[in-house]
This record gives C-alpha cells, sequence and structure tokens, in this order.
C-alpha cells in the first residue's frame, strides 16, 4: 500500500503561482509513474501532468509552459509548482501512482492509477 498526501492549495489571483506537494509513505516501488489530475466543479478529472523514475515528464496542453513536475527522491515528495495560473485551473488537485513506468497512453488515464491522495483545492480568481 501506498500512501499520498497533498498540501499547499489556496486562493489566488489570476497570474499568481502556488506549489502542491504530495508526501508519499508505505510500499513506494523503485520504479512508479507518479501524475498529478485535478478535477472542477461539475467535470470529470483530467491528466494534468506525470514523472516517471527516469524522469521523463508529460503536460497537459493546458499547462505546458506553465506547471513543473518535480520529484526530491530523498524525501518522497512529489511536487507541482503552478506559474501563471488561471481561473480555468480552480479545481481539486489529486497526486497519484502506480507501480512501473509512465505510459503514453496511459498518464492521463485516472482507472489506470491504484493510489490516490485526498486531494487539495486550488482556486484562481480573476
Amino acid at each position: 500500500q501506498v500512501q499520498l498526501v497533498e498540501s499547499g492549495g489556496g486562493s489566488v489571483q489570476a497570474g499568481g503561482s502556488l506549489r502542491l506537494s504530495c508526501a508519499a509513505s508505505g510500499d513506494t516501488w523503485s520504479t512508479m509513474c507518479m501524475g498529478w489530475f485535478r478535477q472542477g466543479t461539475g467535470k470529470e478529472r483530467e491528466g494534468v501532468a506525470s514523472l516517471d523514475s527516469d524522469g521523463r515528464t508529460t503536460y497537459a496542453d493546458s499547462v505546458k509552459g506553465r506547471f513543473t513536475i518535480s520529484q526530491d527522491s530523498a524525501e518522497n515528495t512529489l511536487s507541482l509548482q503552478m506559474n501563471s495560473l488561471k481561473p480555468e485551473d480552480t479545481a481539486m488537485y489529486y497526486c497519484a501512482a502506480e507501480p512501473g513506468g509512465c505510459y503514453s497512453d496511459s498518464w492521463d488515464n485516472p482507472s489506470w492509477y491504484n493510489y490516490w491522495g485526498q486531494g487539495t483545492q486550488v482556486t484562481v480568481s480573476s
């Protein structure tokens, strides 16, 4: 079992920045796909970014150039730096993990991940 706990959400004005963190504990594997997802009110959960154990990253088109996913392996912490935030970025943000690598046809599919955090709310006002 893997436990994931997100933190760092909050309210910010458009153009501002936030940094989300996800602390992983339990049975963490040497090879894992880590991802950030978000779900706005009345919307489906969507993939934001992923990071595999080799450091390869993938981003949704809507956040490319604004968001950066990274990992502190020593601390077992996954981060999402969010810059130039827009009102449409408002959502509950979730950290997810799945043993193995990230794949282009599944990294943004919520059903592929077995481990999830409880989420942290991000609200961007105009």
